[in-house]
């Protein structure tokens, strides 16, 4: 096999399963912040079952979440070394400062915060759960920076050394200034609150159809409903943004995502779009006159560029070569992300609005919602393969391809052996994570007071 197939293929494992991870902690960790202050300001138990029960559950995935992580960072100088060489002093500025700061910062109030109380004044326990939660989303705030460059590099952050035929950093503002970047980090964030939503709305319906500690789950089920609706909100209107900002700096991403084959002026929204076996051309369509055009513009008449004209447009800039991403990916995947985020707005919404008519513990439709906590992670799952996907061909858009960037040493069989072991060990990772949340997330809030904390943090601590 083509050795920048299987690199590919790799990465995209290793960080699909990362990324099962790190939404939950950047959403968890806010619920467990506010659950403490909310028993640090009335001294009322249950908030305090709240925090134990709900900081089991983060801690087992943050601890799952750091281990999965640390191989990509090895990734990039034994798969993509020409990446890394090209680009490392770009990429590695956000990534140290992520890992120096951000992560540190994470860690090391995470810690005061599993061992400290008792231990340490009572508002220094509160405040260090709410730091290690704004660690933790400054450290994806970092890595998404980092990223946004690849997506859409700022021109004024970079200047090409010809002589080392790399690119050089000029501008460290520019480069954290990115607005694909804050616009990532909103859209994350929303996700981050969706999924812990999901997953507290989930177990509490568990325990709510078995009838066990019905106060303390649907004060919990209340709260996630309120939190699930506010962020679904939220991630559509990033994902507006974003796909609006993908015209400025990517309308080959948005042509492929609608399957705009020639230049439209107003453009259409496609409804269905059927096309051949290659993906990259359309047999059958139905589409909404002018709505593209809104969405893209917030009007009826812009011009959204069709494939074919950009397809001849980069050749002329950037010389021949297949500029077109896997259409039948980037549309389908837009589709299925944008499916399940309605749903999860809907579902939301009825939640609340159910809450606010009577007692949602007697609800025969509860048995359904511990199902429901698929949702968003086949959402986030979705919307990072789009994201990725839709920047084909190009590894940092406009200036490096895919092609160019592996590794040159590489073989076949290096790349074979090492995906088979990614994908065993990540697999087992993945069911010992499932394993302990159910456990945990069964055994309830009572399990969570009297249970010893000692054992899951002393694995995070061993990570960091």
């Amino acid at each position: 096999m083509d050795i920048v197939i299987l690199s590919r293929l790799q990465f995209a494992l290793t960080t699909i399963y990362h990324w099962l991870f790190v939404p939950l902690t950047l959403g968890l960790g806010w619920f467990v912040a506010f659950f403490q202050t909310r028993y640090y300001q009335t001294k009322d138990e249950t908030w305090h079952k709240m925090t134990k029960f709900w900081g089991k559950l983060f801690l087992i995935n943050f601890a799952i979440g750091v281990v999965t992580g640390i191989v990509q960072e090895f990734q990039f100088g034994m798969n993509w070394s020409e990446y890394s060489r090209y680009v490392g002093d770009i990429f590695g500025a956000p990534l140290a400062v992520e890992a120096l700061v951000a992560f540190f910062m994470e860690s090391t109030f995470l810690g005061i915060w599993i061992f400290g109380e008792g231990r340490v004044p009572e508002k220094v326990h509160l405040a260090s759960i709410w730091l290690a939660a704004l660690g933790s989303n400054l450290s994806a705030l970092w890595i998404l920076l980092a990223n946004s460059f690849m997506q859409a590099p700022p021109a004024a952050s970079y200047v090409f050394n010809a002589e080392k035929g790399r690119l050089e950093l000029v501008n460290f503002f520019a480069l954290i200034g990115n607005p694909k970047g804050w616009i990532f980090f909103w859209h994350t964030i929303s996700d981050g609150l969706a999924m812990a939503a999901f997953l507290i709305l989930a177990v509490s319906a568990y325990h709510i159809i078995r009838k066990q500690n019905l106060a303390f789950f649907k004060l919990s089920f209340q709260i996630a409903a309120v939190v699930g609706l506010v962020a679904s909100v939220l991630i559509f209107l990033g994902g507006h943004t974003m796909g609006q900002y993908m015209r400025e700096v990517q309308p080959m991403k948005l042509a492929a995502i609608e399957a705009i084959w020639e230049t439209e002026q107003p453009a259409s929204f496609s409804l269905l779009t059927i096309g051949d076996l290659s993906g990259k051309k359309e047999v059958w369509s139905i589409r909404i006159p002018g709505a593209m055009s809104f969405l893209a513009c917030n009007n009826f008449t812009c011009e959204v560029k069709g494939v074919n004209e950009l397809q001849a447009q980069y050749e002329q800039q950037y010389g021949p070569g297949d500029y077109v991403p896997l259409m039948i990916v980037t549309y389908w995947t837009f589709r299925i992300m944008m499916a399940f985020g309605f749903v999860m707005m809907g579902m939301t919404a009825f939640f609340v609005w159910s809450n606010s008519r009577g007692d949602i513990t007697k609800a025969k439709w509860m048995k359904w919602v511990p199902a429901m906590l698929i949702l968003p992670y086949l959402a986030n799952a979705s919307g990072w393969i789009l994201t990725e996907m839709g920047r084909q061909p190009w590894i940092v858009y406009g200036l490096l391809k895919v092609q160019d960037a592996v590794s040159p040493n590489l073989t076949a069989v290096d790349l074979l052996i090492s995906l088979i072991g990614y994908t065993a060990v990540y697999g087992s990772l993945a069911v010992a994570m499932v394993y302990l949340m159910k456990k945990y997330a069964i055994a309830g809030p009572d399990a969570a007071m009297h249970e010893s904390v000692d054992v899951a943090p002393a694995r995070v601590g061993s990570q960091d």
